[in-house]
């Protein structure tokens, strides 16, 4: 199997579609998170999300919890491409679209949506990736980005722990470079009531383009983007219209 069939899954096929949309997903994520924004793309725009190792499909590979291997690994499995791209990224998901865009340089996206997540330029000291296992996942539960039920049941809880502990470990450890920039459109996406990104917070993500900069804040926590599919979508296609402009 190929690198690019074990990282990237296409919900949508649009073989016809001008631009492709590829997503990262948050930490303990998985690449099926974003296949109701993958069907209020197509077929205008094809998505394409990214699969990490360690779950889903990929569970009998070993999980990376270094976040800048991490970003090597998908970088090099999405390569090229044979259209423009636009790089969306949620929660951790945001570290990683902006860490693989500056690693795949004029080969990446013509622009990037960064949501939920502070920017590289912010400091906050973050500890998750120390809790016990009730307390992770307490924090999940929480915030949202699990199911509750499942995270309730013992046997399923146990497939998913080693995935969110290793995610919450390359994020909270990983050590951003503050001044990094990159000359393509970011759209920063935030909740008015995330507790883990504050708007100041995601409107210092304008920092980190030579381009233009848009701040969007959305009613909501720091799950917003489920409750706001048909918007988000909106605004990804607007933004491709722009850029061919």
């Amino acid at each position: 199997m190929t690198a690019a069939a074990r990282w990237i899954r296409c919900f949508h096929p649009s073989p016809g579609s001008d631009v492709q949309v590829v997503c990262f997903p948050h930490a303990g994520g998985t690449a099926s998170y974003y296949h109701p924004l993958s069907a209020a793309l197509a077929p205008a725009a094809e998505m394409l999300a990214v699969q990490y190792p360690g779950r889903q499909d990929r569970f009998d590979e070993p999980l990376i919890d270094d976040l800048p291997l991490l970003a090597d690994r998908a970088a090099e499995a999405l390569g090229g491409g044979d259209r423009p791209r636009v790089f969306f990224g949620h929660s951790m998901g945001a570290v990683m679209a902006f860490e693989v865009a500056r690693r795949l340089g004029r080969g990446g996206p013509v622009a990037l949506f960064v949501s939920g997540r502070r920017a590289p330029s912010t400091t906050r000291q973050e500890t998750a990736h120390l809790l016990g296992d009730d307390e992770l996942v307490a924090l999940a539960a929480r915030l949202g980005g699990s199911d509750p039920e499942v995270l309730r049941h013992e046997e399923l809880r146990g497939l998913i722990l080693p995935s969110l502990r290793a995610d919450y470990r390359a994020v909270c450890t990983h050590r951003p470079d503050g001044e990094a920039r990159l000359a393509v459109p970011i759209t920063a996406l935030t909740g008015d009531a995330d507790p883990v990104t504050s708007v100041a917070e995601a409107e210092a993500w304008g920092r980190h383009t030579t381009s233009r900069f848009e701040l969007k804040v959305f009613p909501g926590g720091h799950f917003f983007l489920a409750h706001h599919v048909p918007e988000i979508a909106r605004m990804i296609l607007g933004s491709l219209r722009a850029v061919h402009a």
